[in-house]
């Protein structure tokens, strides 16, 4: 009688619900509890409950009568087998409406009831619980530690099956999957790869046949299911979904479309670009045609959106010219591809012509950036689509660069001073412009290498403090290197960006010797350089690493020999004893194919690397060559690695005609200054019939020396 009093009393809902909690709390049986919690979930269905009533509720019960109601089997007289269930749930979903209570761990450990709850049959009158099992699992995905809770418990899969089954609110499994994946993709196609791959394969088939408004709503949620790991290419049903995807956006932009159709479709070709560069893309003349249109449209809208003052703070436009970035990144790449190329000759002129224009408004967006919008995601997208450019275009633009070389510096200086910019892979920009601006410089390095060649940018370069700055970063990265473990590896960006750097600061000991002599911070790399060398060479796979740093180090220690570092300290000698072996170790005798004798050739361990530094040890010989004559402990480290008596046995056992004269040249510089330096070296090289084959070789200038008492 009590209960029906309650549920006849319409009039004041919340004086009712609060009696209804004094009974769950006092109640003498299980029949008088369950008689309050029906009115008390019939209220929380009506959405009747605040956030003070709803905490009330969870004191009065707290997660143990829920709990037994999930596991219970025994439904009252007359009910549906699911009855106690879908009351636990109902209060499940009313807690998880409190953040605090979404991320208890009595929540968590229920994530596999509510996935086996969506993969049961629905029936008709149980679509409610589908629908709470739904919001607890949005709340959970909410909470810090939900994503990964759920990731391992299975529910990415159940929500795959969830959707591809369709039925009840299905479109609920498909969004949280897209939460689910823009915060834990690794995770998630790691674990669930088959699962992700079926929707993904129902959302392109849906894509492709779609002739309506869902193609484009489509081109929003298909980024999300597109993984930047596996590579989709790897197998079949991938490249299937590749195709229908590229036949859909070739229907699309192909047609005459408003701007709020073309932008969702420019996002999901810039997100199929990051993920599989130009693979999803048919070679021929329809595949070309499409990639120069794509280039083409992502020009025209990074024009139309960077000259126009306001139009960039429209609300998206910034993601959009994101993607665009992406494909004319890809267009620069297409463009310099000379293996199989997509592009034919005619459409890469065009399309750099287009890019130009394009790269022309980025550069007059970046000159207005405030100071005060530094930190916007958007001007690192910017600036990193620029150094794209500049690593490759090197003639075009000069005058707008060298403008705005200044900014560059002060951006790259002020983000590396504020954060840590030991990035890795998943920092690339993604098509939701999400990623944090933080290493800046890594993306401009390639274009101050070619700058720095060149007079004036250098001037500028430097009269910014480019070099302390990089000096900085070389540091920087140097520490990033060493504390990731020593084992052959594919290159990493912290090794692409010390090589480059290297590379920079050639350009500055060849063009500015006065700048290396009279700067600190060309004493305090030398210092590094010192260190660094004798700890790569033993390895093998950082031999283009070593050779850089091999070759800068000499050509500096050339400029500065009185630097106090280099005067025969421990650093100094193990630095120059690296340096000797690496060079002395590029070649080797072996058997000429062609004669019964031996011909001289790359030693094995440098065979794969040769291209990248051959023209880096002849420098390297050079500037060893140089150091000589103002380090009188030098020719001692010569013999001690036994090369002055290696060279003169190895040009006494091959034949002449296969020691090409830029060789003969190199190793003539050396035992030239090594003879002269060095009484000692000289006789070892005389005690090898130096005199002869000096001869032999046209060693003019050694031939004096030796014949010299």
């Amino acid at each position: 009688p009590r209960f029906l009093a309650m549920a006849s009393d319409s009039g004041d809902r919340h004086a009712t619900l609060q009696r209804c909690l004094g009974v769950l709390r006092d109640a003498r049986n299980d029949s008088e509890q369950f008689a309050a919690l029906l009115l008390v979930t019939k209220a929380v269905r009506a959405g009747e409950v605040d956030a003070k009533t709803r905490r009330q509720i969870f004191d009065a019960i707290g997660f143990t009568f829920p709990t037994r109601l999930l596991t219970s089997r025994q439904p009252p007289a007359g009910c549906p087998p699911h009855t106690f269930r879908a009351l636990g749930l109902t209060l499940l979903a009313c807690f998880c409406t409190d953040p605090e209570l979404a991320g208890h761990s009595q929540i968590l450990n229920k994530i596999p009831t509510f996935n086996d709850i969506l993969l049961s049959p629905c029936e008709p009158d149980s679509t409610s619980m589908i629908d709470d099992v739904y919001q607890c699992l949005s709340a959970v995905l909410a909470t810090a530690r939900g994503p990964r809770e759920l990731v391992t418990k299975g529910t990415v899969s159940a929500l795959c099956q969830a959707f591809l089954k369709g039925g009840h609110s299905s479109d609920r499994a498909l969004t949280l999957l897209v939460g689910l994946l823009a915060i834990a993709e690794a995770k998630c196609w790691q674990r669930d790869a088959p699962q992700l791959l079926a929707v993904l394969s129902k959302l392109s088939s849906d894509f492709f046949k779609a002739e309506d408004m869902t193609k484009f709503e489509l081109c929003e949620v298909l980024p999300h299911f597109i993984p930047l790991s596996p590579p989709l290419t790897e197998n079949s049903e991938g490249s299937e979904c590749l195709h229908r995807l590229y036949k859909g956006l070739v229907d699309i932009l192909g047609s005459k479309l408003s701007q709020t159709q073309r932008d969702p479709a420019l996002k999901l070709a810039a997100s199929l670009m990051q993920a599989c560069g130009t693979e999803w893309i048919p070679a021929g003349s329809t595949g070309s045609k499409f990639l120069a249109l794509l280039v083409n449209l992502a020009c025209v809208e990074v024009r139309l959106t960077l000259e126009e003052p306001d139009a960039v703070e429209v609300e998206g436009k910034k993601e959009v010219v994101t993607a665009c970035y992406v494909l004319m990144e890809m267009g620069i790449q297409e463009c310099l591809r000379e293996e199989n190329p997509l592009l034919e000759d005619v459409q890469k002129m065009q399309l750099m012509r287009i890019m130009e224009e394009a790269f022309g408004a980025v550069i007059f967006y970046l000159r207005e950036v405030k100071q005060e919008e530094l930190q916007d995601p958007f001007i690192f997208a910017s600036v990193r689509i620029l150094g794209a450019w500049m690593a490759e275009e090197t003639s075009s633009l000069k005058q707008e660069i060298c403008e705005l070389l200044p900014f560059l510096v002060d951006y790259a200086r002020k983000l590396f001073k504020e954060g840590n910019p030991a990035l890795s892979q998943a920092e690339l920009v993604s098509t939701e412009g999400s990623a944090s601006p933080q290493d800046a410089l890594r993306f401009l390095l390639p274009g101050f290498c070619h700058l720095t060649a060149e007079d004036r940018p250098r001037h500028i370069l430097v009269s910014k403090g480019a070099p302390a700055l990089l000096c900085e970063y070389f540091l920087q990265q140097w520490e990033v290197l060493t504390s990731e473990p020593m084992a052959p590896a594919p290159l990493t960006s912290t090794e692409m960006s010390l090589q480059t750097m290297c590379g920079i600061f050639l350009n500055l000991v060849v063009t500015a010797p006065d700048l290396v002599r009279q700067d600190k911070t060309f004493s305090s790399l030398m210092d590094v350089l010192l260190k660094s060398l004798p700890l790569l060479l033993p390895q093998e796979h950082h031999l283009v690493l070593a050779a850089n740093v091999a070759t800068l180090g000499l050509m500096m220690a050339r400029i500065l020999t009185g630097s106090a570092a280099l005067q025969g300290t421990q650093s100094a000698k193990d630095f120059f004893g690296a340096a000797i072996r690496f060079l002395s170790q590029a070649h080797m005798a072996q058997a000429d194919p062609s004669s019964d004798g031996l011909a001289v050739t790359v030693s094995p361990a440098y065979v794969s690397a040769w291209d990248d530094i051959h023209e880096l040890w002849f420098l390297g010989m050079q500037a060893l060559a140089g150091c000589i004559p103002h380090f009188p402990w030098l020719p001692h480290a010569a013999l001690q690695a036994h090369w002055p008596e290696g060279l003169s046995q190895l040009l006494s056992r091959v034949a002449p005609a296969s020691v090409d004269f830029e060789l003969i040249t190199a190793f003539q510089g050396v035992l030239v200054e090594l003879a002269r330096a060095s009484e000692q070296c000289r006789d070892v090289i005389l005690s090898h019939h130096g005199m002869e084959w000096a001869n032999l070789y046209g060693m003019a200038a050694l031939e004096q020396c030796l014949a010299e008492q």
